[in-house]
């Protein structure tokens, strides 16, 4: 079905223009291939001839079969005073040998005279000079018109002639570029609303996020006529970053009815987006609208029991249709209904009617008072809850520690030694003991508490610390200060996270680290 609007992604591109964003050509392939199976219809695969990584990538994509994309390459118009043919970035332009082509040219006539120091009409030549050369050689051709709406509120004559010279020159879409990213939507409407009325071509649109109005023009120009919406996954690129295609897609899909990928697509936007962070090594967002974790989750008690009755009460849609889910937090905020859904979603059997609902409420806004903070938390969360339901469980408990550190600030090479004492089954009073080193104090702790456990429960084997937090809680006792520890740890299979807090960061960080192996008891 031919789509109501097209998707043009530039995350190999503009995104990768962006700050702390660097691909290798392996990235971008299988980026490519992921935007491929994900159904967006062109991709901008870079610059060629700006530099060798781009080169390479396009000499490997020749190799590859698209299903559904159609890839493009990226440059400027040929340069002031020299003939198209001549041009060497024409040349590499075609060797990159893709079916689509993507010219800027200037707008602002600013930039034609100042940054370019052409004549306006040498501007104008230039831009119909290398369409009409790339669609003489068979190329689909889209016009990125830069710096439009900047161009057309300051002479809009002449940003008029522009659009019209890519036009009759062949192209066959104008889009139109908020380069700087500081128009408002008002403003995107006007102006595009007044090149679809000048122009038979269909218009596209290409937003940046400076003013954090990204998605909020790039919808208020397809409201306005346009066709053709281009922007990165996630956002990335110069500056503040570019349209945020995440967002474009269920907004296009979910809230306004149009057309622009298949609905099979669509409960994979939240692997799409986490599978670009991953290949870009940064950590997804979580506050992301539609796909963050924190897109549905709900932490205040009055939140949590609404949606428990009815979902879209606070839920604009159904996370599941853009591959999220519903996460209820617990917290100081919480109600009854808060800890009824964690308690389901943790698979402990719990009801309106448990006597022991009342106490568990009770502990989580006591604790929390204290420091403790429980979202990222399940794990702790977990044991308090199975420990109030059932008291008499087995669970470990550290006796005694000893930590110790041989070296000065500065030795290459400190030794850190951690000894630990535990009940390891507060049934049967069963005790292990162990010393072990490490890197630091926790390492070290948490490799000594490790070898006690596994003489006993040799599954922990598999448990390990992959991430580990610190943050001070109150700033008016200095060193004294009480401090929260929050890890997460894995088996492999998943991932959990544990919280400890004391006034002593080595014990808060043990208290995480039992909690932790505790976890990964309960869940065996």
């Amino acid at each position: 079905m031919k789509p109501e609007v097209e998707l043009y992604d530039t995350t190999l591109r503009d995104g990768s223009q962006g700050e702390g964003i660097n691909f290798s050509v392996m990235d971008k392939l299988r980026i490519a291939d992921k935007l491929d199976a994900f159904g967006i219809h062109y991709i901008e695969g870079g610059w060629p001839g700006s530099n060798p990584k781009d080169m390479a990538f396009f000499t490997e994509a020749k190799r590859r079969k698209f299903k559904q994309a159609k890839l493009a390459a990226f440059s400027m118009t040929r340069r002031k005073g020299v003939p198209v043919e001549e041009d060497e970035l024409m040349r590499m332009l075609l060797e990159a040998e893709t079916p689509v082509v993507t010219i800027v040219g200037k707008t602002w006539l600013l930039h034609v005279t100042e940054v370019l120091r052409a004549k306006p009409e040498e501007n104008l030549a230039m831009i119909a000079d290398t369409i009409r050369f790339f669609k003489d050689h068979g190329k689909t051709v889209f016009y990125d018109a830069e710096h439009s709406f900047d161009g057309c509120k300051s002479e809009p004559e002449y940003a008029l002639a522009t659009w019209q010279a890519a036009e009759e020159a062949g192209a066959d879409a104008i889009v139109l570029c908020d380069t700087n990213g500081g128009s408002l939507p008002c403003e995107i409407s006007r102006i595009t609303a007044l090149a679809k009325s000048k122009l038979a071509k269909p218009i596209g649109i290409h937003t940046h996020n400076d003013c954090g109005f990204g998605l909020a023009n790039a919808i208020a120009a397809v409201e306005a006529g346009a066709m053709h919406v281009q922007g990165t996954i996630n956002g990335y690129g110069e500056r503040t970053g570019n349209c945020n295609l995440v967002s474009v897609i269920p907004t296009l899909a979910l809230k306004m009815g149009r057309q622009c990928v298949p609905k099979d697509s669509l409960p994979k936007l939240r692997d799409l987006s986490h599978f670009v962070d991953e290949i870009a090594n940064l950590k997804p967002d979580p506050r992301q609208p539609w796909v963050g974790a924190a897109a549905f989750a709900h932490k205040g008690g009055m939140h949590a029991h609404a949606v428990e009755r009815v979902a879209n009460s606070y839920e604009h849609i159904k996370p599941e249709s853009v591959g999220n889910l519903r996460r209820v937090l617990v917290s100081d905020m919480s109600g009854r209904s808060n800890i009824l859904a964690k308690a389901r979603e943790l698979d402990i059997p719990l009801s309106t009617e448990s006597p022991e609902l009342k106490t568990i409420l009770a502990k989580v806004k006591d604790l929390e008072s204290r420091g403790f903070e429980f979202e990222a938390a399940e794990g702790s969360l977990a044991l308090l809850i199975r420990k109030t339901l059932s008291p008499s469980v087995s669970h470990v408990k550290v006796q005694s520690y000893l930590v110790s550190m041989n070296g000065g600030i500065g030795t290459r090479f400190p030794m850190c030694q951690a000894s630990v004492d535990v009940v390891v089954d507060s049934k049967t009073g069963m005790e292990a003991t162990a010393t072990s080193f490490g890197d630091g104090p926790v390492n070290a702790l948490d490799n000594a508490l490790r070898e006690a456990l596994v003489r006993i429960y040799p599954q922990l084997k598999k448990v390990k610390l992959v991430d580990y937090k610190v943050r001070v809680l109150g700033g008016t006792d200095g060193t004294a200060a009480k401090t929260r520890v929050l890890i997460e740890s894995t088996d492999g299979k998943r991932e959990w996270g544990t919280v400890g807090v004391s006034e002593n960061i080595i014990e808060a960080s043990l208290a995480a680290l039992v909690d932790s192996m505790e976890y990964a008891l309960l869940r065996d």
